[in-house]
């Protein structure tokens, strides 16, 4: 209640005293100064100045005459108006409407309306101003915030943007516009897709080929010396700097013809599977029709290999022994082929040794290379019959409580996430003065080994730093191998992991290792797991830890049960361990790679006859 109306205290009077007041008075008692009205968009003949904004969607010439008629077309029309000059054409060619991406014309003549260079926009249509709902209204609204405000004029369209009631047919045709898009996106999208699948691929120019009157590859011999230059340099330890420096001396030519090299080309040139004569269809793959950005396809879409589809100019095992040296130079393990090693013997029998460096090895590499020292394939622990000796505790029924029930300080752990590990400080302390370790894994057993390591072995990894007078642990990269270990765990990568170990001895102290069961794992979520999978946890506001849902149903495994697992692997105090074996390599993949002393000779002779080449023309 305000002013008089508080002195009436029921509601009626309350209500009679407001109907009063709102009767008004005589509109003959005020004078009325009345506002400038707005010209009509036709009619308007004051001074402004017109800004014509043309486009075309694909640079093909046959657009070229649309494009050029929206030019002319708009210049007319502002020279035959009274009191309009035109300011300037802003035209983009070859360009879409559904993202501001390469649209350089378009942002230019937004700027030039923000620093007051223009009064009006014209364009032929609401397609060719922009074909995302976004960026049309959104555009329109900045234009007509401004002071003065700037109006666009769709010509086909009728709609003038200063105009009260133009927002909702805007909006109208602006989604109709970008619908457009979406289905013509969807429909190009399935064309390339049935082209895939009856093996029609696309051929874009490709240093090393031309192509036939049939768009089919066909060997360019003079750019062909070029890119067997590149791989044999490359295979014999060059890098890509130091072959695009000689590429760049030797005046050879790109693709596009430029004769200065970057290392950034002539790695595009080591990755091209098309050299040795395949053809893999769809690397890539634009996740929206909006902003046209292409993603690298990680089987997000069908991808299409077909081998030996037009004459290689590098050899299939040349390139495959390329790839892999990309791959592991990634992780700084450059010039050395990679190969997995595998325990024949002892009680590391079918472990696999980590590299923690090499990228180049899928999950069924791991696999294979385990089950390759089994007669059958895989390793087989049969149950035993429990028999306990006469005055021994019969501890059948009693389980092996696991450690992760107790929190303890100096518990031995490991924790894993996608790009690195970390040992605990426990187990520092279970393996004392060991600065250097080797990891091993065995892929069907689920277990993950740690053993000592001298500091010059291949496969070590410095798994503690020195602080002050104690060693700490330290953090490890593991971007090259730990996709593969949670793919053989089939772990969730967008989780963390922590897995509890065991310290492992013989009866004499001479040989330790450290033993983690990777099936029996605490899980580290950023948001809640999926209902059921899991028993919950929560550690922070922002984490929760989680534990396998079968651990309701027991305390741990069956006491004898974990003690044959030990006595299967030879983790006994009556056999001989022989945990320091070392690991015999298995060779994934027979590779018949140009051997150095060729690769030397064909280097030489390839530069001496380009240099000579080059003389003679000179």
């Amino acid at each position: 209640m305000i002013g008089s109306e508080e002195r009436y205290t029921t509601p009626e009077e309350r209500k009679a005293k407001i109907r009063e007041r709102y009767k008004g008075i005589d509109p003959n008692e005020l004078d009325v100064i009345p506002a400038i009205k707005p010209a009509d968009f036709y009619s308007d003949k004051s001074n402004k100045r017109v800004a014509v904004y043309a486009r075309v969607s694909t640079d093909d010439p046959n657009q070229t005459s649309s494009y050029e008629l929206q030019k002319n077309h708009y210049t007319d029309v502002v020279s035959r108006h009274e009191g309009w000059e035109l300011s300037q054409i802003y035209a983009d060619e070859g360009i879409s409407g559904t993202s501001l991406q390469h649209r350089d014309s378009f942002v230019r003549m937004i700027q030039d309306c923000k620093t007051g260079k223009i009064d009006l926009i014209i364009t032929k249509s609401v397609s060719r101003f922009a074909r995302n709902v976004l960026d049309c209204i959104g555009y329109v609204r900045e234009l007509a915030k401004l002071q003065p405000p700037i109006g666009v004029f769709f010509e086909t369209e009728n709609i003038y943007t200063l105009n009260p009631n133009s927002e909702m047919s805007l909006s109208f045709i602006s989604t109709l516009a970008q619908e457009e898009s979406h289905n013509k996106s969807e429909i190009m999208n399935s064309s390339i897709e049935m082209r895939f699948r009856r093996g029609i691929f696309l051929t874009p120019p490709l240093l090393g080929y031309d192509q036939d009157e049939n768009g089919d590859l066909v060997i360019n011999q003079e750019e062909a010396k070029t890119v067997r230059l590149i791989f044999f340099m490359y295979l014999y330890g060059y890098t890509c700097v130091q072959i695009a420096e000689t590429l760049t001396r030797l005046g050879r030519r790109t693709k596009k013809g430029n004769t200065k090299w970057s290392p950034r080309a002539v790695l595009q040139q080591l990755e091209n599977e098309r050299h040795c004569g395949d053809v893999l269809a769809r690397k890539t793959w634009t996740p929206s029709y909006l902003d046209h950005k292409a993603k690298k396809n990680k089987q997000d879409r069908n991808q299409y290999l077909m081998r030996d589809h037009h004459e290689a100019i590098i050899s299939r095992d040349d390139f495959i022994a390329v790839q892999r040296l990309i791959s592991n130079a990634k992780y700084g393990c450059s010039r050395i082929l990679p190969q997995l090693s595998v325990i024949h013997e002892g009680a590391l029998k079918g472990f696999v040794i980590i590299n923690p460096k090499w990228a180049a090895f899928t999950a069924d590499d791991y696999r294979n290379a385990s089950a390759s020292v089994y007669e059958d394939g895989h390793v087989f622990l049969d149950e035993q019959q429990i028999n306990v000796n006469a005055g021994d505790f019969d501890l059948r029924g009693f389980q092996v409580a696991r450690a992760e029930l107790f929190n303890t300080r100096e518990k031995t752990s490991i924790s894993f996430s996608t790009s690195n590990i970390k040992f605990s400080a426990g187990c520092l302390k279970k393996l004392p003065k060991v600065i250097y370790v080797e990891m091993l894994i065995h892929p069907e057993l689920k277990l993950l080994a740690v053993r000592p390591a001298a500091k010059n072995n291949k496969n070590a990894i410095k798994w503690c730093v020195l602080k002050e007078t104690d060693h700490q642990p330290k953090s490890i990269g593991g971007k090259a191998f730990l996709p593969r270990i949670f793919e053989l765990l089939d772990w969730d990568t967008n989780c963390k992991y922590s897995v509890r170990g065991e310290r492992l001895s013989n009866e004499s102290g001479t040989e330790a290792v450290i033993l983690f069961k990777m099936t029996d794992t605490e899980v580290f979520y950023r948001d809640k797991p999926p209902e059921g999978d899991d028993v919950v946890s929560p550690v922070s506001s922002k984490t929760i830890r989680a534990f396998p849902l079968h651990w309701t149903a027991s305390f741990g495994d069956e006491y004898y049960r974990q003690a044959q697992i030990k006595e299967l692997l030879n983790f006994t105090n009556n056999k001989t361990w022989n945990t320091s074996s070392e690991g015999i390599p298995y060779i994934t993949e027979e590779l018949d790679v140009t051997s150095p002393s060729v690769l030397e000779a064909e280097i030489g002779s390839m530069i001496e006859n380009i240099e000579k080449a080059d003389d003679n023309h000179e």
